[in-house]
């Protein structure tokens, strides 16, 4: 397999490495932010869920400059709305101010979460599909490790007032070179075929290593032409009702796990059982590694065992851990187990839905509505993740361990959805996907 192949998908996975970035560090600065603006659980909530709403809009509206400018040019755009975002919040003049700056890097996040997937699905070959589009998990748990990591290594050169502005204004460095490296790759040979630059698909085919690229060529403009005929741009249509299903669910109890909830204000959940600021920074390193160790391990395995199996075993074991830290804190008894139940938390999801969910999406919907069908398995999961995080400080500061109950209910019910009506997908190509996933 060509370099230029891995180095394609690494590259556009880079966006994830941001996401996760974004997302995770404004755990160590919830404590700071607070005291700062002299915020309330609730305004605290406004605060962390203002990113997320921005999430929301880049899931709807990623897609169309994907669709229209392609896969490549859209992933610069959004690189340069990370880089916007980073600084912007570091030089926050005001609470306002912050909230604007997190929103547009809400913009990135979510349209991240659309075209990086999607980018990576339409240039990997079928047999290592899974781990391929696994890489851009592989980097937001990695992007997220390093939040844990920067915030702890900032949090050691005591820099006072000015700590919060550099745990979150650090993001730019990794957001250059992450457009940077965008101008050494191609764009996808799916996004050229729908557009009928067919010389230009066979082109990046034969450069990515493709064997045969000629046939896989007309594999596309055939799949391309039956989308047509059947009216298949259409996203909301009798034919994709299945792939419509499966991205909202998956992207929903991605959510309903409470993921985000608990990586968000994991200092704080420290802080409740009786850790001191320092103890929760690193115990939030511990956390992330755990998350980055069981994602690698998912992806080695993804397209060994399936993504079915995968989100049966994680439902199982998230349910069971999120039960036991109901059970900790309602009984204010056993703090010192929270660790160990939240990093067999992590490990379960990482296993399961954290390595699935964005090659999922990637996979169940056919190229005429693939971006608008990522956008909406995307909106769920950020409107969910919004919602949940939103809330999340208010309900907790009256009733912490409820959140965690409610977690584990979501998660036997996701066992349930996912055993009944979830299809394999790995080892099939996109075009066959195409016509299994098709309800007529």
């Amino acid at each position: 397999m060509k370099s230029i192949l891995w180095r394609s998908a690494i590259t556009a996975a880079l966006g994830g490495l941001l996401f996760g970035f974004d997302t995770a560090v404004i755990a160590g600065v919830t404590q700071d932010l607070t005291r700062v603006f002299q915020l309330t659980p609730e305004l605290l909530g406004v605060t962390v869920a203002s990113a997320l709403w921005g999430t929301v809009l880049g899931s709807v509206f990623g897609g169309i400059p994907g669709d229209r400018w392609g896969r490549r040019t859209a992933l610069k755009l959004l690189g340069v709305l990370y880089v916007i975002s980073a600084l912007g919040s570091g030089f926050a003049w005001d609470w306002l101010s912050l909230l604007i700056f997190r929103v547009i890097g809400g913009l990135a996040i979510g349209g991240s979460s659309v075209i990086g997937p999607m980018y990576i699905a339409e240039i990997a070959p079928a047999k290592s599909r899974g781990r391929m589009v696994g890489l851009f998990q592989f980097n937001v748990v990695f992007g997220i490790l390093v939040a844990y990591l920067s915030n702890y290594l900032v949090g050691l050169f005591a820099l006072g007032d000015a700590e919060w502005r550099w745990k979150l204004g650090i993001a730019c460095l990794p957001a250059v070179g992450f457009v940077v490296m965008l101008f050494s790759i191609p764009e996808s040979p799916r996004w050229f075929a729908r557009k009928g630059r067919l010389e230009e698909a066979e082109a990046v085919l034969r450069q990515i290593g493709e064997t045969n690229p000629r046939y896989e060529l007309e594999a596309m403009v055939r799949a391309n032409r039956e989308e047509e005929l059947a009216q298949g741009h259409k996203l909301f249509s009798r034919q994709h009702r299945l792939p419509v299903f499966l991205a909202i669910s998956i992207g929903l109890f991605n959510q309903l796990a409470g993921i985000n909830a608990i990586l968000y204000y994991l200092n704080d959940i420290f802080l409740k059982a009786g850790f001191s600021k320092v103890s929760s920074d690193l115990q939030a390193v511990a956390i992330g590694l755990t998350n980055l160790i069981f994602t690698m391990a998912a992806i080695t395995v993804i397209d060994k065992f399936g993504r079915r199996a995968l989100l049966l075993t994680g439902s199982v074991g998230t349910a069971a851990c999120l039960a036991a830290v109901a059970w900790v804190f309602s009984s204010g008894s056993h703090e010192g187990l929270l660790i160990w139940l939240l990093i067999g938390f992590i490990a379960f999801f990482g296993f399961s839905q954290g390595a699935v969910i964005w090659v999922y999406i990637s996979e169940v919907f056919p190229t005429a509505v693939r971006a608008k069908g990522q956008s909406l398995g995307s909106f769920s999961h950020w409107f969910a993740n919004a919602i949940i995080s939103g809330i999340f400080p208010a309900v907790a500061a009256r009733y912490v361990a409820a959140p965690f109950a409610f977690f584990a209910a979501m998660m036997v019910l996701q066992f349930v959805v996912v055993y009944f009506w979830y299809p394999e997908t790995r080892g099939v190509s996109l075009e066959d996907l195409q016509k299994k996933l098709k309800t007529v």
